[in-house]
């Protein structure tokens, strides 16, 4: 296999890489040559990578991460649960959308981020307030990509399954279920990234363990690299977790892969 052929069966992670390494070698030099680092203030790669590792060899990252994993899951699951059948009642019910949309509209558009003081003091400091908030933020992708994934499923598609005698579920499986789930994945990106904002801005206010408490913590000691270590691990959380949801689309729904190819 040539190096043309790794390139174009391997370019989505080549670029992404290049451009992620470039960053940080760009953010070394300046730091190195060109501007003079004032640690108070700001810090460097080196310096960071040299946190994430102590952080990883005594194991206080593991641990963090373990405790807002199971916050981030259990709030994310439910907002799947609720948010998908709700979002696809709303599209195949249009009097139910007529209702429910500008209800949902306002919620989302409101910053519910400055509700966190109100929920942790409603539902207590713990694993129930943090997983409350990353529900809370990441449900409305869901409900709103669903409506609109059932919305654009092709009428004739319908006519068509009911013209052969199909009921309810055939519709459900063979038609809605198929156009909605790429609608769907891509509310689920959208979730990830407010969901991990949920388990931090809920670490922030009142936690005494998690990775956003130790961001909260290693910033307001001005330990700026375990601070940027956390801040990483973050975003290459996020990142893994998008890519799973690509491949988790090119399994489910193939099709949709391979009309982006072309």
């Amino acid at each position: 296999m040539g190096i043309k052929a790794i390139y174009q069966e391997h370019y989505r992670l080549i670029l992404g890489s290049a451009s992620v390494l470039g960053l940080i070698l760009v953010w070394e030099l300046m730091l190195t040559f060109l501007i003079p680092l004032n640690p108070f203030f700001f810090t460097k790669p080196s310096l960071i990578a040299v946190a994430f590792k102590e952080q990883v060899i005594y194991g206080a990252l593991w641990g963090d991460l373990a405790v807002s994993s199971k916050a981030f899951l259990w709030g994310f699951s439910f907002a799947v649960l609720l948010g998908i059948p709700l979002g696809a009642f709303m599209g195949w019910r249009r009097r139910a959308g007529y209702t429910l949309d500008p209800f949902f509209t306002a919620l989302y558009a409101s910053p519910l981020v400055a509700l966190a003081p109100l929920i942790i003091v409603v539902f207590g400091v713990g694993l129930l307030a943090k997983s409350v908030l990353v529900f809370a933020l990441s449900v409305f992708p869901f409900i709103f990509n669903t409506f609109a994934g059932v919305r654009s499923t092709d009428p004739l598609l319908i006519n068509v399954v009911r013209s052969f005698g199909g009921g309810e579920k055939d519709l459900y499986f063979k038609v809605i279920f198929p156009t909605t789930l790429p609608y769907i994945i891509a509310g689920a990106r959208i979730a990830l990234g407010r969901g991990l904002v949920g388990i931090i801005v809920g670490e922030f206010y009142a936690a005494s363990e998690g990775i956003g408490f130790a961001i909260s913590r290693f910033g307001d000691t001005y330990r700026l690299p375990e601070m940027f270590a956390g801040i990483f691990v973050l975003m290459i959380a996020a990142v893994v977790l998008t890519e799973g949801m690509r491949k988790l689309e090119a399994v489910l729904a193939p099709w949709r892969t391979t009309e982006e190819s072309r």
